[in-house]
């Protein structure tokens, strides 16, 4: 009796181990190599921004065109930072290396937007906190070295190299310039961010 019972749980554990095995290279499969990642996201940003109007370099004298209309700007050589202003801030007020910056963010995935054939997208982020531009999100700006910075990314400080505090932008960040917890999934994001002085 005992001998048939182990013979019969030896035989559905290994019809289990087959079938959990078939799984396992099932989704080998339906895994893509990182490269693939990486074209699959370059192919959404593309069509997202060939929806708008694109400059294909920054403007002489830093004179961006504003608004909501207004055009996104290629802000660097590898095509991984888009930027649209829509209010440039403040002229006289602008950050300096080391000093605390705050931000108020949405972010939609520019990758489900594509899959979606859809703009609208699903946005979120801390933008509905008005607190957060008190105590909330920030980086020190310049900064490359703190994990509470570099958490989310170079592409997020670039507008500040060229506008004030209070500036709002809409910014489409490839994965590798954006929050490090998207750089391995080649995740892009488009944001629409403001920016803020640290209050002391």
């Amino acid at each position: 009796m005992n001998l048939k019972i182990c013979k019969s749980l030896g035989k559905s554990l290994l019809i289990f181990c087959g079938f959990a095995a078939g799984i396992s290279l099932q989704s080998c499969d339906d895994n893509k190599s990182y490269a693939e990642l990486l074209e699959a996201e370059t192919k959404a940003v593309n069509w997202y921004l060939s929806n708008f109007s694109v400059v294909a370099q920054i403007p002489e004298n830093n004179e961006f065109i504003c608004g909501e209309d207004a055009p996104f700007y290629k802000m660097n050589g590898d095509g991984t930072v888009y930027m649209r202003v829509i209010n440039p801030g403040s002229e006289s007020s602008r950050p300096q290396k080391g000093e605390t910056v705050y931000f108020l963010f949405m972010r939609a995935n520019i990758n489900t937007m594509y899959d979606s054939r859809s703009l609208t997208g699903s946005w979120s982020g801390n933008a509905e906190d008005m607190n957060s531009s008190v105590n909330g999100t920030n980086f020190v700006y310049g900064n490359t070295v703190l994990p509470s910075t570099t958490q989310y990314g170079t592409g997020l400080q670039l507008p500040l190299d060229y506008l004030g505090y209070d500036c709002e932008v809409d910014i489409v960040i490839k994965s590798t310039e954006g929050f490090s917890a998207d750089i391995s999934n080649c995740v892009p994001y488009v944001y629409n961010i403001r920016y803020f002085k640290a209050e002391y």
